[in-house]
Formats: structure tokens, C-alpha cells, sequence
């Protein structure tokens, strides 16, 4: 469970780290062994090739950029784990196919895209074409053959766009950007009013006081 460590402080919940609850009254042993469950997810594809594993990964990096150096999370792996371990939704548009197929005909077709576009994969794109790519996306103006008639626009919203957010947020990493305290179990939550926190939530710096968010984001647990 190394994928905490070093959690990036955005500054907003200065020093403030959701996993110090593991071990206190706040998380249970189901809590703790969902969240473990989910820093252990393989890094490494079970569900796509190498070929598609290289554009999720690009994919995934112009969706939710991440910094360059320390912790982060493995958004590729955590789209391949809801495919390979069957996380569905509980529905499917009608215009788009299984979730692991949609996957890997959009991917296919956006590397076709970026060869017929700019002669190279989308991978080997620099940023600003991907982007340009996901935006023809996202507009519904990607229509090679490769999609095999699977519109490109209900992909981009309710798979890549659904599937790489809904990834990032189910990550500690992401939970102690936001100040969010994990599964609320068994504690719960009591000060449900505006502006009103339990102590075992996370304080936000206001403007002059990060001295004491982080006095108090050492004390959650």
C-alpha cells in the first residue's frame, strides 16, 4: 500500500492524509480492506493489449493531468480493473456496445484518427493534438471506420469522460485533495449544517490560517 505515500498537498487540507484513519474508530474493518483492496489494483493491463494499454494511457493523462514527480494514481489500471473484474454500470446506452468493447473500438479508432490526421499514434501525439483529437471527439466529428458504428460522442461522455473521472475519485490521493474522509463507516457524520465539520474531517486552510488546518489535519483520524 505504497500508493498514499507522498500524497500530493494541494495546499487546501494542508498535511491532511485520509489514510490516518485506518486504524481509528472511523473506518471498520470492511472500510479498510475496500480501500487497501483498491491501492492494490494491479498496475499492469489483464483487460487490454499493449497497443491499447499505450493509448488508454495517454488518454487518461489529457483527461486528468497529474503532477510529474510523486504519488499518483493509476488511472489505467483502475479502468482495466472495471473492466477485467465486471464493475458494470447496472445499464448500457443503447448506441454503445459492452464497456470493454466500447473501450477497445474507441481506442482503436482514436489511434486510426491520429495516423490518418498527423501520420503517428495517438500516444506519439504531442498534447495539443490529442487534445484536438478528444475535443473532435467530444463534438461527435471523429467518424473513421475503426468506430464501426459506434458514434464517437456517447463514448467520449459515458466512457472515457465517465469511466478515467470516476477512477481518480475513488483514490485516496484524489479523497485528500478534496478533504473527503473515506467511507463513512461506521462513524458517520454528525454537524450536517453549513460550515460545520465533524473533528474527524479534514479543515480547510482559509486565507492566514494554515497553521492551524495543519495543527488540526494532524489530528483527524
Amino acid at each position: 500500500m505504497t500508493d498514499h505515500d507522498g500524497a500530493r498537498n494541494p495546499g487546501r487540507y494542508p498535511d491532511y492524509d485520509v489514510m490516518s484513519k485506518q486504524s481509528s474508530p472511523s473506518w471498520n474493518a470492511v472500510t479498510r480492506n475496500v480501500v487497501h483492496a483498491r491501492l492494490a489494483v494491479p498496475r499492469e493491463p489483464r483487460f487490454f493489449d499493449p497497443r491499447e494499454w499505450e493509448t488508454l494511457q495517454a488518454v487518461c493523462a489529457r483527461i486528468m493531468p497529474q503532477p510529474a514527480t510523486g504519488a499518483t494514481i493509476p488511472l489505467p489500471a483502475y479502468v482495466d480493473a472495471k473492466i477485467t473484474e465486471k464493475h458494470e454500470d447496472g445499464y448500457r446506452y443503447a448506441s454503445l456496445p459492452s464497456q470493454g468493447e466500447a473501450w477497445q473500438r474507441g481506442l482503436a479508432a482514436l489511434d486510426q484518427e491520429a495516423v490518418d490526421s498527423h501520420g503517428a499514434r495517438y500516444h506519439l501525439l504531442t498534447p495539443e493534438q490529442q487534445d484536438a483529437l478528444l475535443q473532435r471527439m467530444q463534438d461527435g466529428k471523429l467518424e473513421c471506420s475503426a468506430w464501426q458504428g459506434m458514434p464517437c460522442k456517447p463514448f467520449f461522455e459515458h466512457r472515457v469522460i465517465a469511466d478515467i473521472t470516476h477512477a481518480y475519485y475513488a483514490h485516496p490521493i484524489a479523497w485528500n485533495e478534496i478533504g473527503y474522509g473515506g467511507p463513512a463507516s461506521p462513524r458517520g457524520y454528525v454537524r450536517m449544517g453549513l460550515d460545520r465539520r465533524d473533528p474527524w474531517e479534514a479543515a480547510e486552510a482559509q486565507p492566514g490560517e494554515d497553521a492551524r488546518a495543519r495543527r488540526e489535519n494532524k489530528r483527524v483520524g
